[in-house]
């Protein structure tokens, strides 16, 4: 592991008009399980389907139908709770959540709110180098997902479109550990990178895929630390809750707005009253869904459908066993194996898919060099262009070809630029567009003597001025490369003009 000694960030405090308060932050992830097939049913789980047709008879409740258990969404998340370091439970149980809404067909929700699968883990935060927060994971639970209604189609009526029913979700609860809304962006970035890596989730906001309710609540300083004394969660003041938020952005902008609503409510002697509200980015404010309902208010009972979830510690085992390196340790590995900075290996190590392309071209290679040229050259350009590494032009084949010619000296830094540029545009194999465009570079001393010999032989003042001040022999090594057309090698040219220059 790195060997850094880690500080907790402070707590994010805001003035209000009497006093300064801070904030306290719970998450509840909901995190799409990667599988092709629902919880319950073998219905497929495709996106972007015409509308209702990924449903079977199971997720449309019909009479008589009883759900199965997916195994493989089970072990997708034993998986998770391994990945977070949570115990993992050999014995959990399924509950009905009962209320209704169009979209959800039974009139119930299956849910595990007495027995989860998972019970506690951890999520380590980075926030800055050397700077890093522990969240307590509570729970992971497995659910089933609702389905979707329609409302901005018709004036007078409203869709429901089945296709999400039933997908298999894991809701990942953490503890109220969080104190700002950077870490809250970071703490579920951190969540989907782990889950990422795992392939037990893809992550994708956009798609709704992965999205939090957000529970905030503001306590006057000093009273959180009351809290971890005590347990008693009174010294946290009332929090709302925030629901079904799907970017890092709008999380943090719904916090900043939803902890001063209640700061100027307090401060104006009201009650802040618990309750589950929305987040409207056009308006940039928070505002009532519902009041917040407790467990009782669902008539939570056992599922009569689903025996009790019975799993064994061998089979956890095996599991364990086939887990991918994880972020933390491939950035400490990065940092130990290939010299870099915790910083490179933080944005080598973000998405899984950008680490395996650097692996490949480092491969037998220099590692600084080539994390050097994937995080300038490569992503620098990507990120202009909008692309992701998917969809990069140039392979880490032929990127680790580049690195290959300027080992051997065959190319210099500045012709793998232009080399690097032809690929991007027009692709090819890069020695033989190296060879096509007269990208070879001169390493035949006797030549470069040649043209250095030639350059200072015209130039007799600037050969005072750089024996006076030997910065200026740089000019020189200028000189010779512009009058090569920028073939010869700068080491050898820097070695001769020095030589010549008697410095």
């Amino acid at each position: 592991m790195l060997d850094l000694t880690y500080e907790a960030p402070k707590p994010k405090v805001i003035s209000g008009a009497k006093e300064d308060w801070e904030l306290v932050i719970g998450l509840e992830v909901h995190a799409q399980v990667a599988s092709n097939s629902k919880l319950f049913s073998g219905a497929s789980t495709e996106f972007g389907m015409e509308p209702n047709s990924n449903v079977s008879f199971v997720d449309a409740a019909m009479p008589g139908m009883l759900p199965v258990i997916n195994e493989f969404c089970v072990a997708q998340a034993v998986k998770t709770g391994l990945g977070l370091k949570a115990k993992i439970n050999l014995v959990s149980a399924f509950d009905r959540k009962n209320y209704f809404y169009p979209d959800l067909p039974q009139g119930y929700q299956i849910s595990q709110l007495y027995h989860p699968i998972v019970g506690e883990g951890e999520v380590i935060v980075d926030m800055a180098p050397g700077v890093a927060r522990r969240v307590r994971i509570e729970r992971i639970h497995m659910e089933q997902d609702a389905g979707k209604s329609i409302h901005d189609l018709d004036p007078t009526m409203s869709f429901v479109d089945l296709n999400r029913t039933g997908v298999a979700l894991m809701e990942i609860v953490s503890r109220p550990d969080i104190r700002g809304p950077e870490e809250a962006a970071a703490y579920v970035g951190k969540l989907r990178q782990i889950m990422r890596y795992l392939g037990t989730c893809d992550g994708n906001m956009q798609n709704g895929n992965l999205r939090a309710d957000v529970n905030v609540s503001v306590c006057r300083p000093g009273d959180y630390e009351k809290y971890q004394a005590t347990q008693d969660f009174s010294h946290l003041g009332t929090r709302c809750e925030i629901k079904n938020m799907n970017s890092m952005r709008f999380i943090q902008a719904a916090i900043e707005y939803e902890a001063r609503r209640q700061i100027a409510i307090i401060e104006d002697g009201g009650k802040v009253v618990q309750e589950t509200r929305l987040y409207d980015p056009d308006k940039g404010e928070t505002r009532s869904m519902r009041s917040k309902e407790e467990a009782h208010d669902y008539r939570y009972f056992p599922c009569p459908d689903l025996l009790p979830l019975e799993i064994e510690q061998a089979w956890v085992d095996e599991i364990a066993t086939s887990m991918p390196e994880l972020p933390d340790a491939k950035k400490a590995r990065f940092v130990t194996d290939y010299g870099m900075t915790e910083y490179d290996a933080n944005v080598l190590t973000a998405e899984v898919e950008n680490a395996a392309f650097f692996e490949e071209v480092a491969k037998g290679r220099d590692g600084k060099q080539a994390a050097n040229w994937v995080i300038n050259e490569l992503f620098g350009r990507l990120n202009k262009e909008g692309h992701s590494i998917g969809e990069s032009p140039i392979s880490a084949a032929q990127l680790g070809g580049v690195l290959d010619l300027i080992a051997k000296g065959e190319i210099s830094g500045k012709m793998a630029k232009d080399l690097f540029e032809i690929l991007w545009t027009e692709g090819g194999d890069p020695a033989e567009v190296a060879a096509k465009h007269g990208m070879k570079q001169v390493t035949d001393t006797g030549a470069i003597e040649a043209a250095v010999d030639e350059v200072i032989a015209a130039n007799p003042a600037q050969v005072e001025k750089a024996k006076a001040n030997p910065k200026l022999a740089g000019w020189f090594v200028g000189q010779v490369l512009k009058a090569t057309g920028g073939k010869a090698n700068p080491a050898a040219v820097n070695e001769l003009v020095a030589k010549k220059l008697g410095l």
